[in-house]
């Protein structure tokens, strides 16, 4: 993909660059964190988005920006996607394999990819729709060489695709909210969103929601601060400042950070193969930002007119 028109100035780049890449850090941290929590899935999402959406929504109106029904209307269609893509992917693990389910979600780039192409009017160069491919296909491979394939079932290959979309619509919400909301507004607005649709699901999928242990609140502190506040705070930041389809081809390194983490604190062990995808995916992606800083001479992909 490629270098997109931006009215950002070099330095607004480069920061932005450095902000996805620490809220991509941050999300990977989470599957460890959460294996440390004594609660089901969804309950755990219910804690960590109404935690940190709360603790926004004070820390903003301490700074003199409150919670407004504008602020909730502009952020519905983005709040309610990243819910969806909580609760879809949950339901894809319990159906298919974790495999299938992460594998489909690591598509994520491609679709906003040609979104941002053809409604962003980002352009497309060569070089880096290859850097990309070959990213996608690297954490496949990390993904794959590390689990079993146990038996699937079609159905939540269709709910992870399901996830996908929804993952792949807030992003490109959180880009058109540029020049209507502040990042911080968006952040507390979807978090909101978010915990809203999740917590009747939850109930739904009989979910055990009653108080936690003083252990698993510490736990859930760490996550929703971290892969929350850190995560989507830092990403959105940063998506007004780089373009759509690198901020998500950035989501790449949430495998390759949770594996690395996995390895460290849980001592899950890594193959040579895994070890070696992962340093093509970070690979990869050092050549693409690397390309965000200068002009390059490849042809690009211009957008269709609207």
């Amino acid at each position: 993909m490629s270098e997109a028109p931006s009215d950002s100035a070099p330095s607004d780049v480069g920061l932005g660059l450095v902000g996805a890449a620490l809220a991509v850090t941050a999300w990977g941290s989470a599957g460890v964190l959460i294996r440390h929590i004594d609660m089901g899935g969804l309950a755990i999402a219910v804690y960590r988005f109404w935690i940190y959406a709360l603790a926004l929504v004070v820390w903003l109106r301490f700074r003199g920006v409150p919670l407004t029904g504008r602020v909730m209307r502009h952020t519905a269609f983005g709040g309610v996607a990243l819910g969806l893509d909580v609760a879809l992917f949950f339901s894809a693990v319990k159906e298919t394999t974790i495999v299938n389910a992460t594998i489909i979600g690591a598509l994520q780039p491609v679709l906003v990819g040609v979104v941002a192409w053809r409604f962003f009017g980002e352009t497309l160069r060569r070089r880096d729709v290859a850097l990309a491919a070959l990213a996608i296909a690297a954490v496949v491979l990390v993904i794959a060489a590390g689990t079993e394939r146990p038996e699937w079932n079609v159905s939540g290959d269709l709910l992870a695709v399901g996830a996908l979309v929804a993952w792949s619509t807030y992003f490109i919400a959180s880009k058109a909210s540029r020049g209507v909301l502040t990042p911080g507004q968006f952040t507390m607005g979807t978090a909101l969103w978010t915990a809203a649709v999740n917590t009747p699901l939850a109930v739904g999928f009989g979910q055990d929601l009653s108080w936690p242990d003083a252990t698993s609140w510490a736990w859930l502190l760490l996550l929703a601060f971290g892969a929350g506040v850190v995560g989507h705070v830092l990403m959105n930041w940063s998506l007004v400042r780089i373009p759509l389809w690198l901020g998500s081809t950035f989501t790449l390194l949430i495998p390759v950070v949770a594996a690395g983490l996995a390895w460290l604190v849980l001592d899950q062990p890594l193959s040579l193969a895994q070890l070696a995808a992962m340093a093509v995916v970070v690979g990869a992606l050092a050549a693409l930002v690397r390309g965000q800083t200068r002009r390059g001479a490849e042809p690009a992909l211009e957008p269709e007119p609207s």
